[in-house]
């Protein structure tokens, strides 16, 4: 069984999706990909695993980095697991380009490289929006672009971190 709780965040509503343990889903109201680790029948249900999540994203909209996650499931390919593993791995308020993370998923395989592209897609299949942060993924010029809950919560999403403001190299605006 699947339970669901909603969050209205200063972007806009957000759906939460558990299975009763774990945090499985996090979107945007209406994103691409909204509701993808549904399965059958949704009761809505504050579990404490919800009651947590609303806790990081109450401090994470207030700007303040959250020091923990919640507890996490989250459903893939064992490609987009890699993937997915590797965007938690992304500092707070820093980015990394889509090559940079094809490289690192390619190095995780065993590989000696992997299509941007490929990575693109699992990036953008992150059923788990905010905690797991693909919004930190950006093109290789620097640009914004690729967020499956639109370019304008993405470029929010990196103010909220004060992105720019880091040592990264890619930190630009």
């Amino acid at each position: 069984m699947s339970y669901i709780f909603h969050y209205k965040s200063p972007l806009g509503n957000m759906t939460m999706a558990s299975d009763g343990y774990a945090l499985t889903g996090l979107w945007f109201d209406g994103q691409k990909y909204y509701g993808l680790t549904f399965s059958g029948a949704q009761n809505e249900k504050n579990l404490p695993v919800f009651r947590q999540t609303e806790n990081w994203l109450n401090l994470y909209f207030e700007g303040i980095q959250p020091d923990f996650i919640p507890e996490l499931t989250l459903q893939g390919s064992s490609f987009r697991q890699i993937v997915w593993g590797l965007l938690l791995v992304i500092p707070y308020g820093q980015t990394v380009t889509y090559g940079e993370l094809a490289s690192a998923a390619a190095e995780k395989l065993g590989y000696n490289s992997m299509s941007a592209q490929a990575v693109g897609g699992a990036v953008g299949h992150n059923p788990v929006s905010v905690i797991v942060p693909c919004h930190r993924v950006i093109g290789a010029d620097g640009s914004l672009t690729g967020y499956a809950g639109g370019i304008e919560r993405k470029k929010a999403l990196l103010e909220i971190e004060q992105w720019g403001k880091g040592s990264f190299p890619h930190n630009r605006k």
